[in-house]
């Protein structure tokens, strides 16, 4: 039977379906997302299909990855000729996902299981609400700074000093003002609560995370952010691929006998560096090894990529960490605990 290749262009309510034979031949479809079933049925196992990355994929996923050979998810920012393309309709970049998926081109982005999928929108929640919480909190001590007032850094973060600044003598409209802000910094304070909680409990469900709190410099939240990331770390064949997919290896141009390489890439989660690189500091100032490597690099080549350097080195623990299951009785001296033996 002929090899079919499908590219999807999705949206919200409908998706636009190209479906190229191996000779070349190609036949366009349009269908609204709730004939999503009728279009399963009409799937080969031989098939192979591509779908670009929009907030229903994973809907989408679900439905054709049983009934089909292989799908392929894309990042269209990753993939220029769809995000740049001069013609840019659903049909044509249907047909593009189709051709390139044909000739084997497509950039592939991991489709994590439900339970990785689940806490990393958790994660990126909460990280969107301390985000905003933050910023409120920048903008009271603007307010009070224009008026002559300074508190420390982190004073905000108690309940105590957010009473006091609603009992400054200020103008009305200065006092409203704080009033609305700190309704909104307590209201997010409880949020944030009430999604670490749940997003503790989802990740103590997942393997890897006994491991990965045993390692001083990763709490539970940083935990849970970094498997929402990595989800199966069987998935990566070596931490060089794992470093890569966390954007911390550099970019490396090659000009006929000439090699450069440049500033990481920065590709991977957001969210997933920026908690390895804080844990990589933080176990920093626990483990001797990390410690005198990172001021052996910063000495060389300074700061910021010693930093890098460090985060680099320090997910490669996390990798072998994940890989062998270990789980650490002492960290800084990379003692592992004795294997719990089962009855």
């Amino acid at each position: 039977m002929e090899k079919r290749y499908i590219g999807i262009d999705l949206h919200r309510n409908q998706f636009t379906c190209c479906l190229r034979l191996e000779n070349g031949r190609e036949y366009l479809s349009q269908w609204r997302l709730e004939d999503l079933p009728r279009f399963v049925k009409r799937l080969r196992p031989g098939d192979e299909l591509a779908l670009e990355i929009t907030g229903n994929t994973r809907l989408f996923y679900d439905a054709v990855a049983p009934q089909v050979a292989r799908v392929i998810a894309v990042d269209t920012n990753q993939f220029r000729v769809i995000s740049r393309s001069m013609k840019k309709t659903d049909s044509n970049d249907a047909r593009l996902l189709a051709l390139y998926l044909s000739k084997g081109l497509l950039p592939e982005v991991r489709m994590k299981d439900k339970e990785h999928g689940q806490l990393a929108s958790l994660t990126q929640t909460r990280d969107t609400l301390v985000k905003l919480r933050t910023a409120l909190k920048n903008k009271v001590n603007n307010i009070l700074s224009a008026r002559g007032v300074n508190l420390p850094k982190e004073a905000l973060s108690s309940e105590k000093k957010l009473n006091e600044v609603l009992l400054l003598p200020f103008d009305l409209i200065v006092q409203l003002e704080l009033r609305v802000i700190v309704e909104q910094i307590r209201s997010l304070n409880k949020s944030i609560g009430e999604l670490e909680k749940i997003i503790d409990e989802e990740a103590s469900k997942l393997e890897g995370h006994k491991s990965l709190i045993s390692i001083k410099g990763i709490g539970k939240i940083t935990s849970a952010i970094l498997l929402s990331v990595i989800g199966d770390v069987s998935d990566f064949p070596d931490e060089s691929r794992l470093a890569s997919y966390f954007g911390i290896v550099p970019r490396v141009a090659n000009s006929n006998e000439t090699e450069r390489c440049g500033h990481i890439h920065k590709r991977g989660s957001k969210i997933g560096r920026t908690a390895l690189i804080q844990s990589a500091l933080i176990a920093a100032n626990y483990s001797p090894y990390l410690k005198s490597f990172y001021q052996r690099v910063k000495a060389r080549r300074g700061a910021g990529k010693a930093i890098i350097a460090l985060a680099r080195k320090f997910l490669g623990i996390i990798y072998r960490t994940l890989k062998n299951q270990w789980v650490f009785e002492d960290f800084p001296n990379f003692a592992l605990a004795e294997p719990v033996e089962t009855a």
